[in-house]
């Protein structure tokens, strides 16, 4: 089928990109970090074209909510990054792989603090299944975020850490109560940036997070 015409951007940026445009944290020489991989799939959603994310649990001990892409650990069993990101997003939101197209994958990035690195796969979702959230232990919720949202200005904050660290993030979800923030928002925010897809917005504009990512109680 091939790609959509709005996708070309992308798959154009990708194989331009670099680690550097993207994080200054890459896998030092010689490093014995951790295989990860993720899947940034984009499809075409009931409200145009989308990116697919999740929610993780709420009362998980490690990144509680977060808001991630669907992945994990390469597990010795996987061939490639590829196949790892879509075993990761079969089991976390019955997504059939057999509908994705993957056209590019993005320099491999490196997470200091869990000593993964982190190869992003990028795919076409063209031929869409049912998505939801398999086990509710590990993921609170399934989104499709249309990419109209992620670059509506009015939805864009520069997210504060209670430590003081801050990063660009995205208000998504239907009531916009939802924060996209940290390796993910990251990532999605430079890709767009590379592309030319990133909208004037104003950085002046904070949101904290919430106790529940930091697994604190709300009573």
């Amino acid at each position: 089928m091939g790609l959509p015409d709005w996708l070309e951007p992308i798959r154009e940026g990708a194989s331009t990109i670099t680690a550097e445009d993207i994080s200054r944290f890459v896998p030092p020489p010689g490093s014995d970090a951790r295989k990860g991989a993720v899947l940034m799939l984009f499809g075409e959603g009931p409200n145009g074209p989308d990116l697919l994310l999740t929610e993780r649990a709420h009362d998980m001990r490690s990144h509680p909510g977060q808001v991630s892409f669907p992945g994990g650990s390469i597990d010795d069993t996987d061939p490639s990054p590829e196949a790892a990101a879509l075993r990761e997003a079969e089991e976390e939101t019955g997504l059939d792989p057999a509908g994705v197209e993957v056209f590019a994958s993005l320099p491999e990035l490196w997470l200091p603090p869990s000593n993964f690195a982190v190869t992003a796969v990028l795919g076409w979702w063209q031929e869409p299944s049912q998505v939801a959230v398999v086990d509710p232990a590990e993921v609170n919720a399934v989104l499709r975020v249309p990419i109209e949202e992620l670059l509506d200005p009015q939805h864009r904050v520069t997210v504060v850490h209670p430590i003081g660290y801050s990063s660009p993030g995205f208000l998504i979800g239907d009531e916009k109560d939802l924060i996209l923030w940290g390796f993910t928002a990251g990532l999605i925010n430079k890709l767009f940036d590379h592309v030319g897809w990133t909208r004037p917005w104003d950085a002046s504009v904070e949101q904290q997070l919430p106790d529940y990512m930091f697994g604190l109680s709300q009573d």
